[in-house]
């Protein structure tokens, strides 16, 4: 006896889907699989007239290949429609599991008679569902003013990054990105301490050191966030976000002696700066914290970080309860009742 399968059609790739977070781990379930778009994309297969798109639709109905019996349709959007009829009217003892995510008939993206089109395969689809699921209960409310049951799934996002706020520290450095920063410190920064984020106003100028792997190492680091040059209001805003400033200028004879006018700026806003041992910036001394070595970097980074804001703990303690094991449980409900 074959599996049954469960099988999703997707408007777009997996991996451009909005909703890919309700998709992926479903789809890493037995008997579950995906069916992406082919050479004709969906919404291509829309906009044919509707003789043709029946023609089209059973022409890759025959074309799919699963590893058992459909036993389950779960249609992501309306414009597979007529995929999903077609699939129906080969295999009629299937059911059909629809996925409402948008009021697709008040798309602002589209003209009047897309939406209409759209707006009638919706209704098509929902009418023959064995089964209707929502986003939203805004939306699962309209399926019910129809007529028509729908219960409330939103999707997880256990994908993701759920960085702790008790444990965060945000550093800014605002002004001259190339020749003159110690890209190796940054990157043993960003790698040493993964709880920090590090703001980097200005241009990086990676045209000065082409061949630094320390530079490349920090563009492509998750928690060091380039923002490019910014005007002095919007700066002034994004370093009051910051729990400290940085200045990680290299160790040399041209740096030793300049006063960097970044240090005034930020203490404008409250925050000190942590600099390397040059003489320069000892100009305004009640403004920085000198740091001699990496363990005196670390260290005052983090003792920055004891005074952030952590944010609402009991927010952030509801929000990581709302994952996939909680929020597809009924969906996964739904898979074990149809034998899937």
């Amino acid at each position: 006896m074959n599996p049954r399968i469960a099988l999703f059609l997707l408007p777009r790739p997996l991996d451009a889907f909005i909703l890919q977070d309700f998709v992926r781990p479903l789809a890493a379930e037995a008997g579950v699989e995906v069916l992406e778009p082919g050479r004709m994309p969906a919404g291509a297969l829309m906009r044919l007239p509707k003789p043709l798109a029946s023609v089209e639709a059973a022409r890759q109905a025959r074309r799919v290949k699963l590893n058992g019996d459909l036993g389950v349709i779960v249609l992501m959007h309306p414009v597979q429609w007529p995929l999903a009829a077609a699939l129906l009217a080969r295999n009629p003892s299937a059911q059909l599991w629809y996925g409402i995510w948008d009021r697709y008939d008040c798309a602002p993206d589209a003209d009047e008679r897309t939406r209409a089109r759209v707006g009638a395969m919706h209704s098509a689809a929902s009418a023959r569902a064995d089964w209707r699921f929502a986003v939203s209960g805004a939306l699962a409310d309209l399926e019910r003013e129809a007529g028509r049951d729908c219960d409330v799934l939103p999707p997880p996002h256990d994908a993701f990054p759920a960085p702790d706020p008790a444990q965060a520290i945000v550093a800014a450095s605002m002004g001259h990105l190339g020749r003159r920063t110690d890209w190796a410190l940054l990157n043993r920064l960003v790698t040493d301490l993964p709880e920090l984020t590090l703001l980097l106003i200005g241009e990086v100028h990676a045209d000065e050191t082409p061949d630094d792997k320390d530079l490349k190492a920090v563009l492509a680091a998750p928690n060091a966030v380039c923002l490019g040059s910014l005007p002095d209001e919007a700066a002034a805003r994004v370093i009051s976000l910051a729990d400290v400033c940085l200045l990680p200028f290299r160790e040399d004879e041209f740096n030793d002696t300049g006063l960097p006018q970044r240090i005034l700026k930020a203490a404008k806003v409250g925050r000190r700066t942590l600099v390397p041992p040059l003489k320069g910036p000892l100009t305004q001394s009640e403004a920085v914290t000198v740091c001699s070595t990496p363990a005196e970097w670390t260290a005052a980074l983090r003792s920055a970080g004891q005074a952030n804001h952590t944010g609402d703990p009991d927010l952030r303690a509801w929000a990581l309860t709302q994952n996939e094991a909680t929020l597809l449980a009924p969906f996964r409900e739904r898979l074990r009742g149809v034998g899937i």
